[in-house]
């Protein structure tokens, strides 16, 4: 193996690390009894900013949703807990069951035809999406706003790099797609919040012959007009705000949704319905193009760890919220961030810069630095906005939920207003 790759040692595969970092020591404290383990590490959670014991104004791809009760009991049945990739299926007509209806459930919220029964998170599955309109089109350029995340925009730009694909960032005020585009990556609402027209992108994207593809919003879907009623052709999504609580940045839940005709290419997992000879209903894996099942060059992709538990958390607040319950706090999220947003704007030396419609998330200018600002919210017990300086001076991105109240709100303008001029 080494003659093949062209080394004569193990150690040359470690060339690249710099030696004095090859094998630092390790600073590790004696070992300590699991009494005093449990202590040590209360202590250091306690050193937490976390959203128990604190108000929460940060967004910007990780949410502070409410979670039904009912949620943890269910996902915590011990049928659920032990199950993982099941690769005898057909056994497990609970869990295929359950990846039904949440295949279900997310045709019918984002306006589309099929659905995977989950992925890793937001940002690989819109880097899945990205290598899928690729292969549908036979084109290996990649279009991307300038107005997605950027970590999203970096995670695509990671997985686009060893198939020799292009991704090229372009602006929402100029957008020109050529002949050999493969799609455009959009997102819904974008990652400052506003809503983009997407029935543009689609008379885009169609004419060019290259796919639209969406980051959405669930929670947005809720309420606003579907990514899939706008024209997209693909449509990817974060989970966690649906049932998946704030965790260090996760594990989340991805969400992967099409149009019928490109299904072939799709990745991830495909539970069906159908019935037995007796005529009962049964659930079974009805599509797996992952390399594990057929011929590697076929494959669409190489997903084998299956985030289903987060996927049946969000089926069952799904569920339990209903359609009404889903627009109910879609429209909270809308109405008190926009409150938050007009007592703001009246605050002498803050502005709104971005003008149109936004859902939960939007931008503030800013009198003095965010860094500074959100220092001062923190002695106060309040977790302030995303600051984005480093796009313009001064910006902070601010979200406001259904789990914040209008006193919150009110302590947050009252604090910004400490540094109005």
């Amino acid at each position: 193996m080494l003659r093949a790759v062209g080394v004569s040692s193990v150690q040359d595969l470690f060339a690249d690390i710099p030696k004095e970092h090859r094998n630092p020591p390790l600073d590790i404290p004696a070992p300590m009894s699991e009494l005093e383990l449990k202590a040590e590490m209360s202590a250091l959670g306690r050193l937490n900013k976390d959203i128990q014991s604190n108000v929460c104004f940060l967004g910007a791809g990780a949410y502070n949703h409410f979670t039904p009760s009912i949620v943890k009991p269910l996902i915590t049945r011990g049928e659920f807990l032990t199950s993982y990739t099941p690769y005898q299926a057909e056994v497990s007509q609970g869990t295929l069951q359950v990846a039904y209806e949440f295949q279900t459930m997310i045709c019918s919220l984002m306006g589309m035809e099929v659905a995977n029964d989950g992925m890793y998170e937001g940002a690989s599955s819109l880097a899945e999406a990205a290598l899928m309109a690729c292969r549908v089109t036979d084109r290996g350029d990649i279009y991307i706003l300038d107005t997605v995340n950027p970590s999203y925009r970096e995670v695509v730009e990671t997985y686009a790099l060893p198939q020799g694909l292009n991704v090229k960032t372009v602006s929402t005020s100029n957008i020109k797609l050529p002949d050999t585009a493969a799609c455009l990556l959009t997102q819904y609402p974008n990652f400052y919040g506003y809503m983009e027209d997407l029935a543009a992108y689609k008379r885009l994207t169609q004419e060019k012959g290259a796919l639209l593809v969406v980051s959405a919003d669930p929670v947005a879907a809720g309420m606003f007009k579907s990514p899939g009623d706008l024209g997209a052709d693909i449509v990817t999504a974060e989970g966690q705000s649906l049932g998946v609580p704030l965790s260090y940045g996760g594990p989340y839940v991805g969400i992967f949704a099409t149009r019928q005709q490109y299904i072939r290419q799709m990745p991830g997992r495909i539970v069906g319905k159908t019935v037995d000879a007796e005529g009962k209903t049964g659930y079974v894996l009805t599509l797996q193009t992952r390399e594990q099942h057929i011929r590697r060059e076929r494959a669409t992709s190489n997903i084998c760890t299956s985030q289903f538990l987060l996927a049946l958390a969000t089926t069952i607040t799904m569920a339990a919220l209903g359609k009404q319950g889903l627009r109910q706090v879609a429209e909270l999220c809308y109405q008190k961030s926009h409150y938050a947003a007009s007592k703001i704007s009246h605050i002498k030396g803050y502005s709104l810069p971005i003008k149109g419609v936004f859902f939960k998330e939007f931008v503030v200018q800013c009198p003095q630095p965010p860094a500074k600002i959100n220092q001062r919210l923190l002695e106060k017990g309040i977790i302030g906005g995303l600051d984005i300086s480093r796009q313009v001076p001064n910006r902070m991105l601010l979200c406001v939920t259904e789990m914040n109240s209008r006193q919150e709100i009110d302590a947050l303008a009252a604090t910004l207003s400490e540094f109005s001029k």
